[in-house]
C-alpha cells in the first residue's frame, strides 16, 4: 500500500473514529485528488469516497464485502512524520484503502483493530515488512481456529445444588456377593 496517499505525512497524524456510532463521516488525505482531501463515509454495508481530480467530481461507492479486511500497518518515520501505527480498511486496490484509526503510540491500536473488525465483519489482517498481508490467526471460513483446550467440568448452577459426592461415585463391584447355586433344579412357574 502506497502509505503516502492515504495517511497524512506532515508532523504527527492522529485520527480516531468510532464504529459503534456507524455510519461515520471523515474527511482523508488523498495525495491524488484536488486539495489532497477525500471525504469519507463508512457504513455497515458500503463505504462512499468523494473526491474531486483536476475539476471532476466524484462519487464512488464500494461494497463492503469487497475489502479485504481490516489491516495494522506501521508508518515509518521519515523526513516529514514522526511514524505512527494505523488500523487501515484494505482494499485490492491500494487506492481505496481507509485509514480509521492512526496514533503516534501503540497503547490502544489493537483493541481499535479487533472492535474495527467485528463491527465491519471483515476479517483481521497483520502487514509485515515487506507490506504484504495475512491474517495472523489461521481460519476455516469465518471460525477462527486454534489448539483445542481441555475439556473442563460444568460449573453451573445445578454445582451449588448437588453434593460433590456424587460425582465420585465409586464403581460396583459385580460378583463379590452374588450367591450361586450349582446343580440344583430349577423352579419356574407355568400354568
Amino acid at each position: 500500500m502506497d502509505v503516502g496517499r492515504t495517511i497524512p505525512t506532515k508532523g504527527t497524524c492522529e485520527l480516531r473514529l468510532d464504529p459503534m456510532t456507524l455510519p461515520v463521516r471523515f474527511s482523508a488525505f488523498d495525495g491524488g485528488a484536488d486539495g489532497r482531501v477525500r471525504l469519507v463515509e463508512v457504513h455497515r454495508e458500503r463505504v462512499i469516497l468523494r473526491r474531486a481530480v483536476r475539476g471532476i467530481r466524484m462519487a464512488l461507492s464500494v461494497p463492503l464485502a469487497s475489502f479485504l479486511g481490516v489491516a495494522i500497518r506501521i508508518v515509518p518515520p521519515g523526513t516529514e512524520i514522526d511514524g505512527a501505527f494505523a488500523v487501515v480498511l484494505e482494499h485490492r486496490d491500494p487506492a481505496l484503502s481507509i485509514p480509521v484509526f492512526v496514533a503516534p503510540d501503540g497503547a490502544d491500536v489493537i483493541a481499535e483493530w479487533q472492535l474495527w473488525a467485528r463491527m465491519l465483519g471483515r476479517p483481521l489482517l497483520v502487514a509485515d515488512a515487506g507490506g504484504s498481508l495475512r491474517e495472523p490467526f489461521r481460519r476455516l471460513g469465518a471460525l477462527r481456529v486454534g489448539t483445542v483446550a481441555a475439556r473442563r467440568r460444568r460449573q453451573g448452577a445445578i454445582h451449588m445444588r448437588r453434593p460433590l459426592i456424587q460425582f465420585r461415585r465409586r464403581p460396583t463391584r459385580i460378583g463379590t456377593g452374588l450367591l450361586v447355586h450349582r446343580g440344583e433344579r430349577e423352579i419356574i412357574g407355568r400354568n
